[in-house]
C-alpha cells in the first residue's frame, strides 16, 4: 500500500513542482533560466520522499521512467515550457536527470541501499543547480573547458555543497562520511560538473558520485 501511496505522492509532489515553476514564470518572477534551475534543485528532494515510500527498485523507479518519456517528449514538442530552452542539444539534461534518477531506483533500492543513490541526486540538484545560479550572478573568474564557459564561483559552490551533503546530510540518511571522503567526493563532482558538456552531467555527476560512494562504505 505504501508502494501505490508513493506513487500518487510522486506524481503529486512533482506536478506541484512544475505547476509552480510555469507560474512563477508567467508572472516573471523567475526567468526562463531560473524555472529550470528552480526545478532541478527542487526535484531532487523527490528521492528522499522515495525512500520514505519504497521498499523495492521496481516501485522506486516507475515515475522515474514515466519522466524520461514525459521529458523526452517535452524536449522535442516543448510541452513543459518551464522545463525547456531552445530545443538545443543542452535541453537533453531534463531527459538525463529522469534517466539517473530511474538508473538509481533501479540500482541503490535493488540493493536496499538507497541513500547511495541519494547522495548523487542531492549532489546533482543542489551542487549542480546552485553553481549555475552563482556562476551567472557572481561568476567573475570565468574559464572555458571544451568550449563552455565555467566559473570559479560555481566551481567552488559545487565543491561546498557535495562536502556539506556528505559531511551533515548523508549521515542523518545513511551512512557517516569520513572528512577525507567528503572531500575526495567534493574534488570529484567538481571536477565532472566542470568537465562534462551537453547537459550530460545530470547523468556523470550523480551516478558517478554515488559509484565513488559506494565504494567508500563497501
Amino acid at each position: 500500500m505504501n508502494n501505490i501511496i508513493g506513487i500518487l505522492a510522486s506524481i503529486i509532489f512533482v506536478g506541484l513542482i512544475l505547476f509552480i515553476a510555469t507560474l512563477a514564470e508567467k508572472k516573471d518572477i523567475l526567468s526562463g533560466e531560473g524555472s529550470r534551475k528552480f526545478i532541478h534543485i527542487i526535484l531532487g528532494n523527490w528521492w528522499l520522499l522515495a525512500m520514505f515510500f519504497y521498499d523495492n527498485a521496481i516501485w522506486a523507479a516507475i515515475v522515474p521512467f514515466l519522466f524520461v518519456i514525459i521529458n523526452y517528449i517535452s524536449y522535442k514538442k516543448g510541452l513543459i515550457s518551464a522545463m525547456e530552452r531552445d530545443g538545443s542539444i543542452e535541453d537533453l539534461g531534463t531527459v538525463y536527470y529522469a534517466i539517473s534518477l530511474f538508473i538509481l531506483s533501479l540500482w541503490t533500492f535493488g540493493i536496499e541501499r538507497p541513500y547511495i543513490g541519494a547522495i548523487g541526486i542531492l549532489v546533482m540538484g543542489y551542487g549542480d543547480g546552485f553553481a549555475a545560479i552563482i556562476g551567472s550572478k557572481h561568476g567573475h573568474h570565468k574559464f572555458t573547458i571544451l568550449r563552455k564557459s565555467k566559473s570559479i564561483e560555481g566551481s567552488f559552490c559545487v565543491f561546498i555543497i557535495t562536502f556539506i551533503i556528505s559531511m551533515f546530510i548523508m549521515p542523518i540518511i545513511g551512512h557517516p562520511v569520513s572528512i577525507l571522503n567528503s572531500i575526495i567526493l567534493s574534488i570529484i563532482a567538481t571536477l565532472i560538473e566542470a568537465l562534462t558538456p551537453f547537459g550530460m552531467d545530470n547523468l556523470s555527476l550523480p551516478l558517478t558520485i554515488s559509484y565513488v560512494y559506494y565504494t567508500m562504505i563497501s
